[in-house]
């Protein structure tokens, strides 16, 4: 009979196991880009961050599995020192994310703004609209009342951003198409920009969360391995 829960014990390898998995599927992946890596000085980083979590899960998840099987008392408290310090780094990264996430729109007009004082990004701008399919930056006065024909809109044209409306009458004394896209291309990189951060939220928080679970679980283990223990010693004590 072992010295840990049974249930515990299972449902703790059960996840630590999926965790092996997650680390597989990202030291795959992590190879798979090498294939690509005539990496630049910003695709770098993000592949060195990759190979740091595979072996991460890896590592941990391996290191939970044996602890758990061995019942090894020393095993479990450094599973369970991982497990605290990742949850502080995860509430860190998150905290970070969602100071930058209440920034976005500040970035967005600065970027707006320096294209706009820029003639040679009105071309990209065009094929954004195309794209995206929006009209100007931060707004139609962005083209000074002369609007590209990438601006022209049709309600039978594919549309991705949640609008009640994606067709407008051009501004009076304007030129160019008659129906224009009615949102500025501003406020469809907010959306999606946003849905980026509340990802990267939910990603941070959700493993915090997740490595608070593994870490009062082990230390559970750790109090039971201790009892049991406590009782063995106490046993020859009352024998003659």
């Amino acid at each position: 009979m072992g010295k840990i829960n049974g249930c515990l014990k299972c449902l703790f390898i059960f996840f630590n196991v999926l965790f092996e998995i997650v680390g597989c599927v990202l030291l795959y992946g992590a190879i798979k880009t090498l294939g690509y890596a005539e990496i630049s000085q910003f695709g770098g980083p993000s592949l060195v961050w990759i190979w740091v979590f595979a072996f991460g899960f890896l590592g941990i998840s391996s290191l939970g599995i044996y602890a758990a099987c061995s019942e090894n008392t020393i095993a479990l408290k450094i599973f369970a020192g991982f497990m605290g310090a990742g949850m502080i780094i995860m509430i860190i990264f998150g905290i970070y994310i969602a100071v930058v996430k209440n920034q976005v729109d500040d970035l967005i007009h600065t970027v707006a703004k320096t294209i706009l004082d820029e003639d040679g990004h009105k071309e990209v701008m065009e094929q954004v609209h195309r794209t995206f399919q929006c009209c100007g930056i931060l707004s139609l006065d962005d083209w000074h009342g002369t609007i590209p024909q990438s601006c022209s809109c049709s309600e039978d044209s594919f549309y991705s951003y949640d609008s009640p409306s994606k067709c407008r009458s051009k501004p009076a004394g304007s030129t160019g198409p008659e129906r224009i896209y009615a949102e500025p291309c501003a406020n469809i990189f907010k959306y999606y920009v946003n849905l980026i951060f509340s990802v990267a939220l939910g990603f941070y928080f959700g493993f915090a969360a997740i490595a608070l679970m593994g870490l009062l679980i082990s230390l559970f283990m750790v109090h039971q391995l201790k009892k049991y223990e406590g009782a063995g010693a106490a046993m020859p004590m009352k024998s003659y």
